[in-house]
């Protein structure tokens, strides 16, 4: 089976990052939104569970995904969403099947390019209404502040697709354009007219990017309500200087 239930490959951090991510007062999710993932070997990752809430997460809330067939599901053009819900489903508990997030494919995606250790899903209003917009795509396309740049990096746009096949297809697609560009990740993934997608070796790294893409958003709204947005200029030079890829290894979990 590729999906499967193991409560004891869950990790403490990784449950733990769920739910402070959950928190109603930071507004990343409400009801059974967003999903979270960690790698726990080279061949599997365990994922949130499919209607589960991020801010009640226990362990026995994720489920443990094989990574190699859902990469070859993710690769084949014939794949269809019926197959890929066969592959997700992990067998029944307390009476109710019990499915890996219909999201898994965008987790599985960021580990066919690297082994990332975390990843966080979140869908927050502030960031959201702006990937809802006309601007979506060059929203997030300038830095404005220093401490952005450095906890952000370059965000990565992910045009709008259907969760599932299409979002996973499409999601792998931009990722492995913007790896053979920049020799790396992103830390930040802005799904068109969905949501945000933190990608980091740490635990605190995933959550530090999900805050600091809120706070830009605020930022951003801001400026544009007091004339327009002033973003800052000529930061390429930034990304190769030690001290500040220290940083943003400290800040975003980049694992230098």
């Amino acid at each position: 089976m590729t999906a499967v239930l193991r409560p004891g490959l869950v990790g403490e951090e990784l449950v733990d990052l769920t739910r402070r991510l959950g928190e109603p007062a930071r507004d990343l999710v409400i009801l059974a939104e967003g999903n979270t993932s960690e790698m726990i070997d080279d061949d599997r990752i365990v994922v949130k569970a499919s209607g589960s809430s991020m801010r009640d997460a226990q362990p026995e809330a994720f489920v443990c995904v094989d990574l190699a067939p859902l990469v070859e599901l993710l690769r084949d053009p014939d794949a269809d969403q019926a197959r890929l819900t066969a592959e997700l489903t992990a067998g029944e508990a307390d009476g109710r099947e019990v499915r890996a997030s219909i999201e898994t494919l965008v987790h599985v995606a960021v580990r066919a390019v690297a082994p990332v250790r975390y990843v966080a899903h979140t869908h927050p209003t502030d960031v959201v209404a702006l990937l809802s917009s006309t601007n979506a795509e060059q929203a997030f396309a300038e830095p404005v502040y220093t401490d952005e740049l450095m906890t952000l990096g370059r965000p990565l746009y992910v045009p709008y697709a259907v969760p599932g096949m299409n979002l996973g297809r499409v999601f792998l697609e931009r990722l492995e354009a913007y790896q053979h560009a920049h020799g790396e990740l992103p830390s930040l993934v802005l799904l068109g007219n969905h949501g945000i997608v933190a990608i980091s070796e740490t635990a605190a790294g995933a959550e530090s990017i999900s805050l600091m893409a809120v706070k830009s958003a605020r930022v951003r709204s801001g400026a544009h309500a007091f004339g327009g947005l002033a973003p800052l200029t000529g930061t390429e030079h930034y990304f190769d200087r030690p001290d500040f890829a220290s940083r943003r290894a400290e800040l975003a979990g980049k694992g230098e």
